[in-house]
């Protein structure tokens, strides 16, 4: 039990290193951070509590695609990741500024490598998904899709909404939403792997 919770806490806590790393790279922020800026540089409070604010409207849509109950232990994962953004954003990078374009670069391939490892981590533990995945996880199990296919369907859809809210959409952007799933299904045997061995110990 001890190694499902380790999974989980700091697979959520680097996804909110990466997510952070991706804002502040300023090349692009992921879709659904890209909304969640948008919506915040538009309405106001924190980028952390769209996170959360999204994600409960995500987790009743979720429901609707599997036609079952909403997944309400999900507002556990999705309090601890918006906290966890504002946390790096507020508190930690508040005052960093990454002024030459390598370093910018890095910052975004860091925060897309750090999301997808975070991701494969904490899906590992079975705990409630966190809802923007768990569209990821809906769709494969509606529709038969594998994870590559419905998380970019997720992505796109993001992307789509951010761009209406005049979010920070750039080169990043694209990177992102075309190179997360991927990363994530590639991730996800070799995490897996480690988790099943350090389980069994």
């Amino acid at each position: 039990m001890k190694i499902r919770i380790a999974f989980y806490l700091i697979g959520l806590f680097l996804m909110g290193f990466g997510v952070s790393l991706t804002i502040k790279a300023d090349l692009g922020a992921g879709a659904w951070d890209a909304l969640n800026v948008g919506l915040s540089n538009a309405m106001g409070l924190t980028v952390g509590s769209w996170v959360i604010i999204v994600g409960i409207l995500l987790i009743f849509i979720n429901a609707l695609i599997v036609k079952g109950r909403p997944k309400l232990f999900a507002l556990i994962t999705i309090l601890l990741i918006g906290f966890s953004v504002d946390f790096w954003l507020m508190f930690v990078m508040t005052s960093v500024e990454l002024g030459s374009l390598f370093s910018r670069i890095l910052a975004l391939i860091s925060g897309i490598v750090l999301i997808a490892v975070g991701v494969a981590m904490y899906l590992q533990t079975n705990f409630a998904a966190n809802p923007i995945d768990q569209l990821m996880l809906s769709l494969h199990e509606r529709f038969k899709m594998n994870f590559m296919v419905a998380k970019t369907i997720g992505e796109v859809s993001a992307l789509i909404l951010a761009f209406i809210l005049q979010g920070p959409i750039g080169v990043g952007t694209i990177i992102i939403t075309f190179l997360i799933g991927p990363f994530i299904q590639y991730l996800n045997g070799p995490v897996s792997r480690r988790y099943e061995i350090l389980t069994k110990r």
